[in-house]
Order: structure tokens, then sequence, then C-alpha cells
């Protein structure tokens, strides 16, 4: 099987060497990809966001599979231009991955589809925002509608502070931005693979969105995450599948926009029973890097699978016993300001470690030096019987690596690992 992965980050990087380690790829391919991709497939120059670009690369190449990794190509409707020049494709189509591109119509789909979210308010006029947070009250839920790479949320007890965030995300052509009422509990990611109509659940992970210890600073794209949840219950799995996601893939059907690929459910475990957070269309990064490095089942068909439509027909999933711990090394500044050009050393010894493998984000190679170019540079995915060996392995890993003036979370995983 001959696949092409579209997309640059720490998430292509995992599915990528998934996909390596999978008999029945006989080549890989990667547009635009990484120095780490590049590694395990042949790169090609390409813009994801161009459909036509995109099909004309894998028709070239004679792929079996197009696997789109990031929402942003997905969002502009690239799965659409694959499919178009016959060739199958792992993501959905545009339309349905307005399911990520529009968090107004995830809770419109949500609502036909029973689906249980936090109440919520969309808003195109400051009023509008002013009278929603008055009516919820603090903590304070802002939301891009659109597309803001894992940093259109905020939330805070200061008003102002949120209607500035409001004003910005109006701010944007045809912007508009939903107020929620705030969800106490911890929070949990799903991925749900769908070929349109049957749904095979992923292992669950928890990422850590915000900047620095005990969950401080700002939010980012994800500075960590583990996998499994010690913690959660038994039954979250299945509560998932039977509530959430197999009545959203019934209801995207049922809208004639089936959705083939990935649900990404987030979630929170709340007070008052699950709540979904927000759903994406794609594999969550970084996620993706601690579930994949569990899953023992080849992927390459998997999801092809469910590009095809016979998702259904697929043995029982299979999963190694071990831990996984991803740890994100982020460059200087971020996430407000990264800083780029920083050379980075010790992936080598770091990957000498037991366990321990790297994932490459935001790299590119300068005079044949390699250098970050991103906000988020690298993933340090480690593994082991418990979350305590998988965490011990991670941050061995990371004190290996060198990148001048990075900064890193040193609690990903640590009350987890600590109630085993």
């Amino acid at each position: 099987m001959r696949i092409l992965v579209i997309g640059t980050g720490a998430r292509e990087h995992a599915i990528a060497r998934a996909l390596a380690a999978d008999p029945d790829v006989t080549e890989l391919h990667a547009a635009p990809g990484n120095p780490g991709i590049g590694q395990l497939a042949t790169l090609h120059p390409v813009d994801m966001l161009d459909g036509a670009a995109v099909a004309g690369l894998a028709t070239q190449l004679g792929a079996d599979l197009v696997v789109v990794g990031p929402e942003a190509p997905l969002v502009a409707g690239v799965a659409d231009a694959v499919r178009a020049a016959g060739i199958r494709c792992f993501g959905p189509s545009g339309d349905a991955a307005a399911l990520e591109g529009s968090k107004a119509f995830a809770k419109d789909v949500m609502a036909a589809a029973s689906v249980p979210t936090a109440m919520a308010h969309v808003c195109t006029t400051l009023d509008q925002v002013a009278e929603a947070l008055d009516a919820f009250g603090a903590p304070h839920v802002v939301k891009d509608d659109g597309l803001a790479a894992g940093k259109g949320v905020v939330v805070t007890d200061d008003r102002a502070t949120a209607l500035e965030h409001a004003a910005a995300c109006l701010a944007k052509p045809g912007g508009a931005v939903v107020i929620e009422e705030f969800l106490d509990g911890p929070e949990i990611s799903l991925f749900c693979l769908s070929d349109g109509t049957a749904v095979v659940p992923l292992e669950p992970a928890q990422d850590f969105k915000r900047a620095f210890d005990g969950n401080a600073g700002p939010n980012t794209g994800g500075m960590g995450a583990y996998s499994p949840l010690p913690w959660a219950p038994a039954d979250l799995v299945e509560q998932v599948v039977e509530r959430v996601a197999g009545p959203t893939i019934e209801e995207m059907y049922r809208r004639g926009t089936p959705f083939v690929g990935v649900l990404y459910c987030g979630l929170a475990l709340t007070s008052r029973g699950l709540r979904v957070i927000e759903f994406n269309a794609r594999f969550g990064d970084p996620e993706t890097q601690s579930v994949l490095a569990r899953l023992e089942t080849p992927l390459g068909r998997l999801l092809l699978a469910a590009a095809t439509g016979n998702l259904a027909d697929e043995p029982a999933l299979r999963w190694r016993d071990d831990a996984a711990v991803t740890v994100v090394i982020a460059s200087h500044g971020y996430p407000e300001s990264p800083r780029s050009g920083d050379p980075i050393t010790g992936i080598e010894n770091a990957e000498t470690t037991q366990g321990v493998h790297v994932l490459h984000a935001g790299t590119a190679v300068a005079d044949g030096v390699l250098v970050s170019s991103g906000g988020r540079v690298l993933s340090v995915v480690g593994a082991g019987a418990s979350l305590a060996e998988a965490r011990a392995a991670a941050y061995a890993g990371v004190d290996c690596i060198d990148l001048p003036g990075s900064h890193h979370r040193s609690d990903i995983a640590l009350a987890a690992s600590q109630e085993e």
C-alpha cells in the first residue's frame, strides 16, 4: 500500500511512524512533512491547503490512500479534491469538517443529536457577548467560532479579559464567538474513527493545554499528553460512543454530509456527568503521539478501512499494555512570540534511552543544522509499564535535548502517575 500523509507536525510524524511500522505499507510519502518525517517518508514540497496540488501529487505517486493530518486543509476541502481525483482519502469533506471549522455548527449538530454539552450562546456583536457573559457568570468561557490552532479559547474570571478576546474574534471577517457555561471536572480526549456510519474508538488520553506547570499561563496547542487514564470510569469509552460519537456520526449522515476520518471528542467529566467541550475533525496534537505509541493494530489497514467504508469488518483493536507520556519542548517565547532558528542537539542521545522516541514538529534544516522553526518544536514520547515509568523515560529523553531558550512542563501525567 502506497500512502501519502499531509501535514508538518508531530502528529503527522506520529502517524508516519505508525504507518512505517505497518508491513502492508510498502511506500510512504509526506507533503510537505518535516525533517523527522523525512527519515521515514519521501517528502514533497506541496502547499497542503491547495486541494488541486495535493490531488495532483497523489495521482502522480499512484497513492492508494491519502491521510490528511491538520484541520486547516480539511476545512479547506482538500479531502474533497483528493476523492474527486478518484483516490481514497482518510479525512472528512470540507462540509463535514465544519464540526471543527465552526463551533456554532458543532453546537447545532449536538443539539439535533441530543449530545450532552455546555449551554452556549453564539454572538456576533459585543453587546450580545456582554449579555451572555452576565447570563452565565464567571468563570467566563469565550471561544472563537472558527479555527484558531488551539489558541482560540479563553477561560477567565476577568470580564474585561473575556470581552477583549471576544472583540478580537469579532474583528475577523465574518467573526463570531461562542460564549459557554463553564464545565467543571477533568478533561478527556477520545478519538473515534468513522467511515461515515461505523464508529471505532481509540484509547482515551488527557492533554495539557496551558503553557506552564500547574496549568498556569495562556492556552497553547498542547504541552503534553498521556494515555491510559487510570482514573477514568471503566465504561467511559462505551459512554462516549453511545451518547456522543455514535449520535453525532448518525446526525452527520442524516444531513447528507457523512463524516469519514477521526472525530476528536474533547470531553469534561463534570459533576453532572459527561459533557462535550468541543469536536475536532482530526487527530489531536499532542494526544496522538501518546495514543499511537500504544496501538498494536497496524494503522494503515485501519485508516484504509475507514476510507473505504469497511470499518465494521475490522477485528477489535489491539493495544500494548504500556503507558505513554508525551512532553512537548517549545521554543523561546511560545505561545505569544515563538523564536525560530535556534539549533537543536541531543535527539540521537534521547532516542538511545529505553522506551523513548522523539517526534518533530517545528523543525527545519538550515545550512545542514537542525533548527527550530515554530512554537512547539519536538514531542518526546516515553513508554513504560506504568505511567510513572513512561514519565521517567519521557523526561530522561527531554534532559538529553538542548534547544536554547526552550521550555517544557515538568508536571505532565504527574498527578495521574501518583494515583496508579
